[in-house]
């Protein structure tokens, strides 16, 4: 299958998916989520048996593309409730994917892309990588991430990042518990296919299973609390603090915020 935004190579029982928009920084487009659920139910349905997830050029993913930011205040309630649901669905299938999937982050993963970088089975980093929650600058909300957060760091670690804002590098993202290894940038795909063949090398039916349990045990959960995280990342595209949050971004200035 052909996709515009990243690409699909097979390596006999291994996937690898990139993120290939190096001259937007991989940002997150609705092309984007639209081929990476594909490109996730590929890999799924092929004899590949573990996946990893990395981005081409500098970046891993810089967060929602300046283009998508622009015209998201001017979205009827129902778009916006259309937008939420999908990216609430992206993330539900990073976090539920069937098979061990690893992230390999190269560079800067902020926002969604913090999320997307960080909900794998196992996240390694190259030194250079930066993360961060950095959706309250802007007037948004960190509201469907914040139902994986809460659970991978504890509610204490979720409050500090998503109310902060603040980005941070790899080695802390290793230390709060959300990166598994930093890796030096030239060793980390390798570092990452050397994971993949240690978990190539253990029982399929076994990881699955595994798998099945984990993800079993919260789902209800999760998708109860997705529904209000839904409903809160659509609410708050309507505010006057989004409204003007977004345009001091894409105008490089100090927001006026309304209060």
């Amino acid at each position: 299958m052909n996709y515009q935004t990243l690409t699909v190579d097979y390596d006999g029982p291994l996937g690898v998916i990139t993120l290939n928009r190096p001259e937007k920084r991989n940002a997150i487009s609705p092309q984007m989520m639209d081929d990476l659920l594909d490109a996730l139910d590929a890999v799924e349905s092929r004899p590949a048996r573990v996946a990893i997830l990395t981005g081409a050029g500098k970046a891993f993913c810089a967060g929602m593309d300046l283009e998508v930011l622009r015209n998201l205040s001017s979205q009827t309630p129902e778009q916006n409730l259309q937008d939420s649901r999908r990216m609430a669905q992206l993330f539900r299938h990073l976090w539920s994917f069937p098979k061990p999937l690893i992230a390999a982050v190269n560079g800067p993963a902020l926002a969604g892309g913090c999320a997307m970088a960080t909900l794998p089975d196992f996240t390694l980093a190259a030194p250079e990588a930066t993360f961060g929650f950095t959706e309250v600058r802007i007037g948004f909300v960190p509201a469907i991430v914040s139902v994986f957060l809460r659970r991978r760091m504890g509610e204490a670690v979720a409050r500090d990042l998503l109310l902060s804002a603040r980005v941070f590098p790899a080695e802390e993202a290793c230390a709060l518990g959300l990166v598994r290894e930093v890796v030096p940038a030239d060793a980390l795909m390798a570092r990452a296919r050397g994971l993949a063949d240690t978990l190539l090398a253990h029982s399929p039916a076994g990881l699955a299973a595994t798998k099945k349990l984990i993800i079993a045990c919260e789902e209800q959960a999760v998708d109860r609390e997705l529904s209000l995280a839904i409903e809160a990342n659509a609410a708050v595209r309507s505010t006057a603090d989004f409204r003007e949050g977004v345009a001091s971004f894409l105008e490089k200035r100090p927001p006026k915020w309304s209060r």
